[in-house]
């Protein structure tokens, strides 16, 4: 009898792509992928995989899978618009994840997305790739990398009590209205921010406003949860102050999708409220716990989310590529 190949023996050899497969081929890696983001994150992935899908069943889905014979090892998928790359996912099964196959992966879309004459940078946030302390990335003559948290708060230990806003402002729960005033916003508050490097969708109104619909509209941050998002308003003017987004993401599990403040009112408790009001919102919905991103380097946001009572349950990076 053959010995069995340990997994890091395991060495896939043919990069081919996704357009060529269906979405049965992909059911095996897909629901490994499901698996681990419920166990490692205590996020439903099942929505984001329909999708996945989906347009590979239509042909419509650009990337690139890596084969060992007929089994498909790890897939890659990626988007192109606006004179951007995104990439959306990636995933290695378990018995073929190593450095190299991630980053075969990564080598094979990040050289068909810069042959494009028209796309100028590259954006990823990619959970499920292997940390390794020290690790290089293909193309890293022209990257850039920012370490982000991921946070997780148990509300059967967290501290939700009211806290001082030294400015009057009143709170409404989220209306589809509010959308081109907080796209305003979000470029305003993110002027010159560190996540503006990240995600420059940040350093427009019109950008922001197509990630505002994203979130809306889209699973890939979990299902928008419209009672526990909210406004926030000044009372002398009326004029809108501060934004917090919540979704689910899986039975019993919220998430914040995005949470800012004007510049103007920074430190004057507010961000703190509407983080509060989501969050009861959330726990009151019947969520045991609640998860949130944020970018290691805004110390005043991490500051907050631990008061609160969140802590970092895992750290992964953030990636731009431009300038090739």
């Amino acid at each position: 009898m053959a010995a069995r190949l340990e997994p890091a023996l395991l060495r896939p050899h043919e990069i081919v792509d996704l357009r060529r497969l269906t979405a049965r081929e992909m059911e095996p890696l897909l629901a490994e992928e499901i698996q681990s983001w419920r166990r490692e994150l205590d996020w439903d992935f099942d929505k984001s995989a329909d999708l996945v899908r989906r347009f590979v069943e239509l042909r419509a889905l650009s990337g690139y899978a890596l084969m060992d014979g007929r089994d498909i090892a790890g897939y890659l998928y990626f988007v192109l618009e606006d004179g951007k790359g995104l990439i959306g996912d990636l995933y290695v099964r378990n018995a073929w994840r190593t450095v190299e196959t991630e980053n075969r992966l990564l080598d094979a879309a990040l050289a068909a997305i810069m042959a494009n004459r028209s796309i100028r940078r590259i954006e990823s946030q990619l959970m499920m790739l292997r940390a390794t302390p020290g690790r290089l990335l293909p193309r890293h003559d022209c990257l850039s990398a920012f370490e982000r948290n991921f946070m997780r708060i148990d509300f059967s230990r967290a501290d939700l009590g009211e806290g001082r806003v030294r400015r009057p402002i009143y709170l409404e729960r989220w209306s589809d209205h509010y959308q081109d005033a907080a796209a305003q916003l979000i470029a305003t508050a993110y002027s010159g921010h560190v996540d503006s490097r990240i995600n420059d969708q940040y350093r427009s109104a019109s950008g922001a406003r197509r990630f505002l619909y994203n979130i809306v509209q889209y699973p890939g941050c979990g299902a928008f949860y419209r009672p526990a998002s909210y406004a926030a308003f000044d009372a002398p003017t009326g004029r809108l102050c501060g934004i917090s987004l919540a979704s689910i993401v899986a039975p019993e599990v919220g998430h914040i999708t995005q949470i800012c403040v004007s510049p103007s009112v920074r430190g004057t408790g507010i961000g703190h409220a509407l983080l509060r009001q989501s969050l009861t919102e959330l726990r009151d919905k019947g969520c045991a716990t609640a998860s949130l991103t944020v970018t290691a380097a805004n110390t005043e946001a991490v500051d907050l989310y631990r008061r609160v009572g969140f802590d970092i349950k895992r750290r992964f990076s953030a990636y731009v590529w431009e300038g090739w």
